[in-house]
């Protein structure tokens, strides 16, 4: 069984940055897609970034130019890097490989 353990989130005011870490218990090398999701107060999960094994990123549009996912094969851990935060970008944030999820961290942003 894989395990996937989030952390980073926090309380952060508008304009500042956070990054969000997912370390995972086996090689990532083991999975296809690695992605993050998020879940905002009211809305469904949405997708919010991927990478792929062969490092190819994609991003959703509302997070395009401001996330950045990136990883560390070494110590089987993938980080989302926020920047420029804003309210709309609260929520619980959930990392993705293949079908396992994590637990999610929680990213508050207060104007």
């Amino acid at each position: 069984q894989v395990q996937l353990v989030e952390s980073g989130g926090g309380l952060v005011q508008a304009g500042e940055s956070l990054r969000l870490s997912c370390a995972a218990s086996r090689s990532l090398f083991t999975f296809g897609v690695i992605a993050w999701y998020r879940q905002s107060p009211g809305k469904q999960r949405e997708w919010v970034a991927t990478i792929n094994y062969r490092g190819t990123r994609e991003y959703a549009d509302s997070v395009k130019g401001r996330f950045t996912i990136s990883r560390d094969n070494a110590n089987n851990t993938v980080y989302l890097q926020m920047s420029s935060l804003n309210v709309e970008d609260t929520g619980i944030y959930y990392c993705k490989m293949d079908s396992n999820w994590g637990q999610g961290t929680q990213v508050t942003v207060s104007s």
